[in-house]
């Protein structure tokens, strides 16, 4: 069973322009009057993030340190170098392309709210081995 990644954003739609630099496209998304967003889900290859605006006292900005954060997002994918090339193109702040010691091509991204994100080529052995991976 797939598990999805749910974000709540003070800017919503900043969130979804964001995402789009990166090469996510809007499937679904429902708008409110006030200019809020209700509910959007955006896809990047098989990956899906869901996200929409969240209450006036959503929590503070993330740490600075990845590590330190209490969650993160990974988006796997074959395509990183592409990923990396289209968001630095659209003037998205991402790191250098590395290498992990584990051979996942990555690099890292900070979105406008300061959530920590993470594209590479590390697959999780379980979803690999599952027939519904592509």
């Amino acid at each position: 069973m797939p598990a999805y990644v749910a974000l709540r954003f003070r800017d919503a739609p900043a969130a979804i322009a964001w995402l789009e630099q990166l090469g996510f496209e809007a499937t679904e998304r429902i708008d409110n009057p006030d200019g809020t967003i209700a509910h959007a889900e955006l896809r990047l290859g098989d990956a899906l993030v869901m996200l929409g605006t969240g209450p006036a006292d959503l929590a503070d900005t993330p740490p600075d340190n990845p590590r330190a954060a209490r969650s993160s997002v990974y988006v796997g994918t074959p395509d990183v170098e592409a990923i990396h090339a289209r968001a630095r193109a659209a003037g998205v702040e991402v790191s250098e392309l590395y290498d992990q010691d584990y051979g996942s091509r990555d690099f890292s991204a900070r979105d406008l709210e300061g959530n920590h994100w993470s594209f590479g080529t590390y697959v999780p052995q379980a979803a690999a081995a599952s027939p519904d991976s592509a």
